[in-house]
């Protein structure tokens, strides 16, 4: 398997661009359709700009779990955003001896519920306009808008946009974001 990656992954800042509800139908997603009927991993593994995050879900072992009931948020960062890590970072975490690193990494940015954008929206108008994202990876992100867009930071105070919301799944929900969120430390 060939991996496209120019730059690893400890760069810490995504906006995301609120993009509401799209009814019934879901926002093509790397130049691919994206079907609710669909689990998550049947889904990214479409997405030409999500390359990376399958490959590295792949080396962490995450498949079964990504394709199981849910229901899961995940915030999917783009090859884009991986590529914003200094370089190595990406072919060093996807050796089997950092196996736990890169488990710890990407389940930072899976929520074990479904949380659509307009509910995220309504929480951070609920907390005065900041919001925890506890993950099943043990990280909170802080979940905020900037402008009509929903940032994540995470707890390095590293920043993410949302660039797509609400692309449904079978077993939850992806939120596109242009930056990766890491763990503190």
């Amino acid at each position: 398997m060939k991996f496209r990656m120019a730059t690893a992954i400890l760069a810490l800042t995504a906006s995301v661009a609120f993009a509401g509800s799209h009814g019934g139908e879901n926002p093509m997603v790397g130049g691919a359709a994206m079907f609710a009927d669909k689990n998550i991993v049947e889904n990214a593994v479409n997405s030409k700009d999500h390359t990376t995050l399958v490959a590295a879900v792949q080396a962490a072992g995450l498949v079964e779990t990504l394709q199981g009931d849910g229901p899961f948020t995940v915030f999917a960062p783009t090859n884009d955003a991986f590529a914003k890590l200094p370089a190595g970072t990406v072919e060093t975490l996807l050796k089997p001896e950092n196996k736990d690193q890169l488990v710890k990494i990407l389940t930072c940015h899976v929520v074990g519920k479904a949380v659509m954008a307009e509910a995220l929206n309504q929480m951070i108008k609920d907390d005065g306009g900041n919001h925890p994202v506890p993950t099943l990876g043990g990280c909170t992100l802080q979940a905020s808008y900037e402008g009509d867009m929903i940032k994540l930071t995470d707890e390095n105070g590293n920043s993410a946009t949302v660039t797509i919301a609400d692309v449904k799944q079978s077993n939850g929900v992806i939120h596109v974001i242009d930056t990766v969120m890491l763990p503190k430390g």
